[in-house]
């Protein structure tokens, strides 16, 4: 499998550029006293939260990725994609259980199921046919 058969859903980088301008604003209070240190790794976890966290999609599976760790979730085990209230992209598997899609709205769920090879119902076919 190429990257290029591989659809990725990452968090808007400006979280990840708000991390480090928070990392740089905390310098000062980190290095008045060593045991604040520790006031580092909360924008330092952030910008690697923002860089990594998301759903990869291939034809395969679904790659949920977080801070730390991933799941993967084949394909045949999704029973249904749908959006939440408030925008966002979730999947209900085959054993009832709901796993939210990182970083996927739930307007970009055409863009995941078409990386799957399905094609979408039309939805003008759909209404004039009712």
């Amino acid at each position: 499998m190429s990257r290029a058969d591989t659809v990725r859903f990452r968090h808007n980088q400006a979280i990840l550029v708000a991390a480090i301008v928070a990392f740089i604003g905390a310098l000062p209070l980190a290095s008045a006293r060593w045991w604040l240190l520790w006031v580092l790794l909360v924008p330092l976890a952030v910008a690697v939260w923002a860089w990594r966290a998301g759903t990869d999609a291939d034809a395969r599976e679904l790659r949920l990725r977080a801070l730390v760790g991933q799941r993967r979730v084949p394909w045949n085990r999704v029973a249904e994609l749908a959006g939440d209230s408030r925008g966002r992209a979730m999947a209900r598997l085959d054993d009832g259980e709901v796993v939210m899609l990182p970083a996927v709205r739930a307007t970009e769920l055409p863009r995941l199921i078409a990386v799957t090879g399905q094609e979408l119902p039309d939805a003008d076919r759909q209404t004039g046919d009712q």
